[in-house]
């Protein structure tokens, strides 16, 4: 057991790793270029609930989460979700308080996975990334930002669907994606919004075969 980790996010990390290799046959294309030996912000696009474990299970240590901050409403999740490396957040106004809580875990050396639409998608098509993106990447501009492409989860379980199908399930890893300083320096929601496209077209861009 790796001791650095929650007992509750080993569990789910380790059985996260048979499953997606015995039932879904998780294909991952380029996974040699992720971002494992210094801290990292990770940027995927929401598909489904099996989208956090798919992530987590690629890595040998941990990593933390930011999600709807609505999802801490349910008190199982308030319970499990801050034992699973969850930090709440509102992306589409973010408070003082969650984004010092993000910047302080990223400067503590820890690396985070950002789901930029702020929620699961409804057609299993890539959306707009929410403006908080823009707004804490600003502030972590010396961290390399990598994306990660998540296909096929939609299909397993849609969030209008409580039971799994098994399909199967593609990550694609990019290189890291190359932003100017003029670009984080940019205030306003205009040029947080303009981080973010720039943010969903690299995931786009990721193949599905290696």
């Amino acid at each position: 057991m790796n001791y650095k980790m929650h007992p509750v996010y080993f569990l789910v990390i380790t059985l996260a790793k048979a499953v997606t290799k015995a039932i879904f046959h998780t294909k991952v294309i380029n996974k040699d270029k992720l971002i494992q030996d210094k801290t990292c912000i990770y940027v995927a696009n929401h598909q489904s609930f099996l989208d956090p474990p798919l992530i987590g299970q690629l890595f040998e240590d941990e990593v933390y989460f930011l999600a709807r901050k609505t999802l801490m409403n349910h008190p199982v999740m308030e319970y499990a979700l801050p034992r699973l490396n969850v930090i709440p957040i509102d992306q589409e106004r973010p408070d003082p308080g969650s984004i010092l809580k993000v910047l302080r875990t990223v400067r503590q050396g820890k690396s985070i996975v950002i789901f930029p639409e702020g929620s699961r998608c409804e057609d299993g098509q890539m959306h707009d990334a929410m403006p908080g993106i823009g707004l804490i990447l600003g502030r972590l501009a010396d961290i390399p930002v990598q994306p990660i492409r998540i296909e096929g989860a939609y299909d397993c379980l849609p969030p209008h669907r409580s039971t799994i199908k098994l399909r199967p399930i593609t990550l694609s890893v990019g290189d890291p994606i190359p932003f100017t300083a003029e670009e984080l320096k940019a205030r306003g929601r205009e040029g947080q919004l303009a981080i973010g496209r720039k943010i969903m077209d690299a995931i786009k861009a990721l193949p599905l075969q290696p």
